[in-house]
């Protein structure tokens, strides 16, 4: 029993030395390496392996609280021997993810694989040699946002007009994992009513975090206000007010089509509206997507351009001021699509605004009045690079299509140009030019 407890506190100390020093090689704060399980997360940010470190961390966590456990029930073998199945499955998976962190840590500091066994069976030692040989040096550093400089700001907040959607966003943060993280940032804008938008921008730019600031679902440091209200503080009141369609609809496949948007109504629409006015906003809103003819039609027989109609009245249904849809194209050929867009067009110009992503904004963007671009800066934060007129996006980006000025804004990482900072910064100079 000494014997094995004195070597696990051997090898847990050489391990942490070793921790340490490779922490200061990939730019880590080394002082985590004593730090159990928060130390094996940070090796897998070494290893370019997060999303493996994060599930190698919770997988641990419960194999601590199954281990734990099993002390407490160790008078009841029967309990005891049903937990071996979630304890067996929790070892392998420990294990699994263990080495694919081990694997990636040898192909950051471009060593054979071989090592990731012998990390695995002697940390201690091996851990002692990668973080105290010099020529074990990892090709790249963990990317630390406090190290770099991010775009200029406009910093500045817009007024109010009583109508359209204002967004003064001063920045959205969250913690992942034992780091705060700014998400997005400096995001002013005002759009008017009767404006269809275009919601452009890479992966991990903050379009979904703009979004769910905007409608409320996920609140910002911001001033949020539609047609004068404020949507933060006037929530209960104003969510009647603005419409999400998600990517992904949540249609029972074995209801009619009238019955959904019923339903939808019920749900949707304010309670002190009366019953023969939400029927007569469920014929209007079936009329107006082209879904009259298959209201009694079952879900599941719908073809993927009807499947979407539907998903966009049931949100439609309350009558929104602002309309917000996530790749409402996604699945469609291009006519069906094309279609799809011109009702939304039809929509803005009764008066709403549209906002919407789409991943292939080039074969639809004569129909839309306005693009916001938003791009990642150096800090790996969502910024504004961009918003306005269609036509003078391209001029200010200097590309002739949405696709080029998306690649003008990646990061080089992701296969653009990694101009992000630049178009950041000459749209925080247009903006201070343009409010004085």
């Amino acid at each position: 029993m000494f014997f094995s407890l004195g070597y696990y506190i051997s090898s847990y100390i050489l391990t942490s030395i070793g921790f340490y020093f490779i922490f200061k090689k990939c730019g880590v704060k080394p002082y985590w390496a004593v730090v159990p399980l928060v130390r094996e997360y940070n090796i897998g940010l070494c290893a370019y392996r997060e999303e493996d470190a994060k599930n190698y961390l919770i997988i641990s966590v419960l194999d601590y609280a199954l281990a734990i456990s099993s002390r407490f029930l160790s008078d009841y073998p029967v309990v005891l021997a049903f937990m071996l199945i979630p304890y067996s499955a929790v070892g392998i998976a420990k294990v699994v993810y263990a080495a694919r962190i081990f694997v990636g840590l040898c192909e950051t500091f471009e060593r054979k694989k071989l090592w990731a066994v012998l990390l695995t069976m002697v940390p201690g030692i091996t851990t002692i040699i990668w973080g105290l040989v010099p020529k074990f040096v990892p090709k790249r550093q963990v990317f630390n946002p406090k190290a770099v400089e991010g775009a200029r700001m406009f910093g500045g907040n817009l007024s109010g007009t009583g109508s359209g959607l204002v967004v003064n966003l001063e920045k959205r943060t969250a913690v992942d994992f034992f780091k705060k993280k700014t998400l997005l940032k400096d995001v002013h804008l005002s759009i008017p009513k009767g404006h269809m938008v275009l919601l452009l921008g890479g992966s991990g730019a903050g379009k979904t975090t703009f979004l769910n600031a905007v409608t409320g679902y996920e609140k910002a440091k911001a001033d949020i206000e539609l047609d004068g209200g404020n949507v933060y503080k006037q929530y209960e009141k104003m969510k009647y007010d603005i419409g999400f369609v998600p990517q992904q609809d949540l249609m029972r496949g074995n209801d009619t089509v009238l019955l959904t948007l019923s339903d939808a109504a019920t749900l949707r629409v304010p309670k002190d509206v009366h019953a023969a006015e939400r029927k007569a906003r469920v014929d209007k809103v079936l009329e107006q997507f082209g879904l009259t003819p298959v209201k009694n039609n079952l879900v599941e027989k719908l073809s993927g351009g009807q499947r979407k109609r539907l998903s966009i009245a049931m949100e439609f249904i309350s009558d929104p001021s602002l309309f917000i849809l996530d790749e409402p194209d996604s699945g469609l050929d291009g006519v069906v699509a094309r279609s799809l867009f011109e009702s939304l067009r039809s929509i803005a110009d009764e008066g709403k605004i549209v906002i919407v992503i789409t991943h292939t904004p080039d074969r639809v963007i004569d129909l839309f009045d306005d693009v916001i671009v938003l791009a990642k800066d150096a800090t790996r934060t969502g910024r504004l690079s961009w918003y306005g007129p269609v036509d003078e996006a391209y001029e200010f980006f200097g590309k002739n299509s949405m696709e080029e000025i998306l690649l003008s804004i990646n990061q080089i990482d992701e296969g653009g140009e990694g101009r992000a900072d630049e178009f950041v910064e000459k749209y925080s100079d247009y903006m201070k030019e343009k409010v004085g």
